[in-house]
């Protein structure tokens, strides 16, 4: 059985989530999903507009997902190797970043494969929000 992880903040939940997940499943037999806690996102200097609690539960509730937990920390390795993942999905953004380069180096010898898929183009959870802002006058 090929167990998957992927894991983000999942707030202002759009298309471009949905592609991740759903191009995650098809790759592996088990998704385990992290979302990440609204004490992790401060602490990366923003906030969430969306609770926790809720949007475990929206992600909790997509079908590919066979699994959501809590994300309390960025460590992305500990968590593949406690839930067994085989494979560690992310966003193309990421490829080639002096962190991900570190991290691919540290997964491999791990035996975790790190797959990138191509980011939505035009959509982000910063442009939905800006968007907002823009409609209320803010």
């Amino acid at each position: 059985m090929i167990i998957g992880y992927t894991a983000g903040v999942y707030d202002l939940f759009h298309i471009g989530h949905l592609n991740l997940l759903k191009n995650a499943k098809g790759m592996c037999d088990r998704l385990v999903v992290g979302v990440t806690v609204d004490e992790l996102v401060t602490y990366k200097g923003k906030r969430a507009v969306i609770p926790f609690e809720d949007r475990l539960e929206i992600v909790r509730s997509i079908k590919y997902v066979d699994a959501a937990i809590p994300q309390y920390d960025m460590d992305k390795l500990a968590a593949c190797k406690k839930l067994g993942a085989t494979v560690m999905f992310v966003g193309d953004d990421w490829y080639a970043t002096e962190k991900w380069q570190d991290y691919e180096k540290a997964f491999e010898a791990e035996g975790i494969r790190i797959v990138y898929f191509p980011y939505t183009k035009g959509i982000s959870s910063t442009q939905i929000s800006k968007a907002l802002s823009a409609l209320r006058n803010e």
